[in-house]
């Protein structure tokens, strides 16, 4: 099944391109990823903070039935524009992965329908090529699916 999520990734380059469009409005999928109520259900994370503001930040931790963390994630918020751009770090915490720099672009596309673009600079080429082999292409795309679901949920 092709995923709806679509990462573009050249030979050689420290970034990779993240593309989806959504049946969804622009004020929807730009409050999909600054609301935190809604940013835990399309994550299946906890959201331990979120400012959505110049110098602001967040934390993300998710924890296993057992109560363990089995992942937290932080940055900073360097940039946001309503229904924009959100510039922002990344960090997964207890990795060797050294921090990255995300710009979020959110396009409307028609009244009805949306598009998010992130481009992902990583350190290295290394590091970025490492990311990758992980499971991150199927499981952003779950995540998005799951976005649009709950989105979709919500005006219906």
């Amino acid at each position: 099944m092709e995923l709806k999520t679509k990462i573009t990734a050249e030979d050689g380059r420290q970034e990779i391109f993240i593309t989806r469009e959504f049946d969804i409005p622009l004020e929807l999928l730009f409050k999909a990823y600054t609301d935190a109520e809604i940013v835990a259900q399309w994550m299946g994370t906890n959201v331990l903070k979120l400012e959505n503001k110049q110098h602001g930040s967040y934390q993300f931790e998710t924890r296993n039935t057992n109560g363990d963390v089995v992942f937290k994630a932080h940055g900073t918020i360097h940039d946001i524009i309503p229904e924009q751009i959100i510039v922002r770090t990344f960090q997964m915490e207890n990795t060797p992965f050294p921090a990255q720099i995300e710009f979020l672009t959110f396009e409307k596309i028609s009244d009805d329908k949306s598009k998010i673009t992130i481009q992902t600079i990583y350190k290295s080429v290394e590091t970025r090529d490492q990311l990758l082999k992980l499971p991150f292409a199927q499981g952003i795309n779950m995540a998005h699916n799951r976005l649009q679901e709950i989105v979709l949920s919500s005006i219906n």
